[in-house]
């Protein structure tokens, strides 16, 4: 049978009367779900359902991503007149060279997979989206990924160039995009005490950048647990504090003379050839059209000429102005640390953690290290949480820590990818209906602020309206200070902050995607073993239901302790004095640049 291939969500692309293929799930968004449930339609099974197809297309992209970045700092030198290294380039461009071609790579798959497994009568491209254009910077990238249109207009482009797919083209009347509601989480929670906070904060950060000395250490994005620690650290540090806020880069048109050049060689069918072809085209303007008002841009500000070591934690991920700036600075001999921002590294791969390694001169861990990683350090947890006082007869509730995927793909790493989100909520349905009717009645199912357009919580509300469910916005650790028992539920942050808090912990997840890496493996044996990690929802729904009426017996046995311990002290180690801990590796760095 032949059927009409669909790539996005917005209908203007589908069709009433034909048969369908729905390139992916993220074609059919749950609150529509009336209006595609009628219609004659296939979903395309994906193509990283294949865990051993994913490993081996992420070396080949991995190794891809190596030879497109030498190729396209060599070009980039020589459009602006420079000779930066390579390290340079990567700093500045490398988080969206890695992130647009793998999504790039995600979506060309699909295609052929449909291309080559269906009998496809053609397909509607839809013209005039909004959103079919180049990014402006790495935060504006980040922001058109997650739209249909975006991604419907990288489709149109493989399909159109690169298969003998029929397209009809179509004017676009309708921007139908669950993935923005048109307020960010920061306008939800701010009131006029936060803004008035930030007023005086900038304030004072406006007077402090007159009293920088050039060679001061530079701070921006610590990830440390509060400003005023972050202050505390610049003042044992022997310098007046100040806080450093990102700055955005200024918007810039697109030149079709900028772009007139080819990466490597662009004359094949293949992959490669065709991410070279894009590439030129889908380069943000801040590294091309806009690079020199960036450079004016970040020299302009009160930042240190000569920093003793650059610190952050965040920062060299989605800050343009910041990156640019850091990189000229290592390219003169200032040293990098970077700072763990969260869970899943060392645990764990991804592409985010290859690139902050490949970029630092030291890489400040929560605890682990690795023989073959030299520049990782183990410090400690930068951001060490704390529970708000409660009485202990309050801690009555079991609190299920659920994570959230992008609707899809834009990043390699050993963890939930598109499509595979409805599974993983699967499994916590499997979970909540496993338990015992007591310890489902204690239950709060703390939802993702960012539901990423897959609408977990009316697919909660619809599946088991009975249970009580947390919207994210609350501060966790308010909720973890009511919990007799915290669940985790993917290889993120959560359970290594309660582990640290030393708060009874059940964790559970899919092994098959979320894959541990062969060093980290003989701890969570070790807390399989006593029941704190399990690899299925029905083992911890019945290990859970047999603890609950004394967890706390359970806890503190010493099997569990030395477990939990164990753990704790390699992934979510406590470090003391902190701020003390960080100030003498980046002294040390220092020195250690300057012999």
């Amino acid at each position: 049978m032949e059927r009409l291939l669909v790539t996005t969500a917005l209908e203007r692309s589908w069709s009433d009367v034909k048969p369908m293929l729905f390139l992916g799930e993220w074609c059919r968004l749950y609150s529509r779900r009336d209006r595609w449930s009628e219609l004659d339609a296939a979903v395309l099974p994906y193509h990283w359902d294949d865990r051993a197809k994913f490993t081996v297309d992420s070396q080949y992209l991995m190794s891809l991503h190596e030879e497109l970045l030498a190729e396209l700092s060599d070009i980039l030198n020589d459009h602006h007149g420079v000779d930066y290294s390579l390290r340079y380039w990567r700093i500045l461009i490398g988080p969206w060279l890695g992130y647009f071609t793998q999504t790039l790579f995600d979506r060309w798959e699909s295609i052929h997979h449909a291309v080559t497994t269906e009998n496809l009568s053609g397909t509607v491209v839809l013209t005039g989206l909004t959103d079919a254009r180049v990014s402006n910077d790495m935060d504006d990238f980040l922001w058109l990924r997650l739209g249909h249109g975006w991604n419907h207009h990288l489709c149109a482009r493989i399909l159109m160039d690169f298969t003998c797919v029929p397209c009809d083209l179509q004017p676009a009347d309708e921007i139908y995009d669950s993935t923005s509601s048109g307020q960010s989480i920061e306008d939800v929670r701010s009131g006029s005490a936060s803004r008035w906070k930030a007023q005086i904060i900038s304030m004072y950060s406006h007077l402090a950048g007159r009293l920088t000395r050039p060679t001061d250490y530079f701070l921006i994005g610590t990830c440390l647990r509060s400003v005023r620690d972050e202050l505390e650290l610049q003042r044992r540090l022997g310098q007046v504090p100040r806080l450093v806020s990102a700055v955005p880069p200024g918007n810039v048109p697109t030149s079709d003379w900028c772009r007139g050049w080819k990466l490597g060689n662009a004359a094949s069918s293949d992959f490669g050839s065709f991410a070279r072809d894009l590439i030129p085209e889908q380069l943000p303007t801040a590294y091309l059209e806009g690079y020199e008002a960036l450079c004016d841009r970040a020299n302009r500000l009160r930042w240190p000429r000569q920093p003793k070591a650059i610190f952050t934690s965040a920062s060299h991920f989605y800050d343009d102005v910041f990156k640019v700036w850091c990189a000229a600075r290592t390219e003169e001999g200032a040293p990098l640390a970077v700072g763990q921002h969260g869970g899943h590294v060392g645990t764990a791969w991804s592409f985010n953690h290859d690139h902050q390694l490949e970029i630092a001169d030291l890489f400040l861990s929560w605890g682990w290290s690795e023989p073959n990683e030299p520049k990782v350090v183990p410090l400690g947890m930068l951001k060490a949480p704390a529970l708000p006082d409660t009485d202990n007869a309050t801690k009555s509730r079991a609190l299920l820590v659920t994570g959230n995927a992008d609707l899809q793909s834009y990043e390699l790493a050993s963890a939930l990818i598109s499509r595979q989100y409805l599974d993983y909520l699967e499994d916590q349905f499997a979970f909540v209906g496993a338990l015992s009717q007591t310890v489902r009645d204690a239950l709060t199912v703390r939802l993702s602020v960012h539901q990423c357009g897959w609408e977990q919580e009316q697919r909660w509300r619809d599946r088991l309206p009975e249970v009580v469910l947390d919207d994210g916005l609350l501060p966790i650790m308010e909720l973890v200070a009511t919990t007799r028992l915290y669940i985790a539920t993917d290889n993120g942050t959560t359970y290594l902050e309660s582990l640290f808090l030393d708060v009874p912990t059940v964790i559970f997840w899919d092994t098959s995607v979320w894959k541990i890496v062969d060093s980290a493996v003989p701890y969570f044996e070790d807390l399989a073993r006593v029941g704190i990690f399990h690899d299925n929802p029905e083992s911890a729904a019945s290990h859970v239901s047999s603890i609950w009426d004394d967890v706390r017996a359970w806890w503190s046995s010493s099997e569990v302790t030395a477990a939990a311990t164990r753990f704790s002290e390699r992934y979510c180690y406590d470090p003391g004095d902190v701020l003390e801990e960080v100030k003498r590796h980046l002294v040390a760095l220092m020195r250690e640049s300057r012999r």
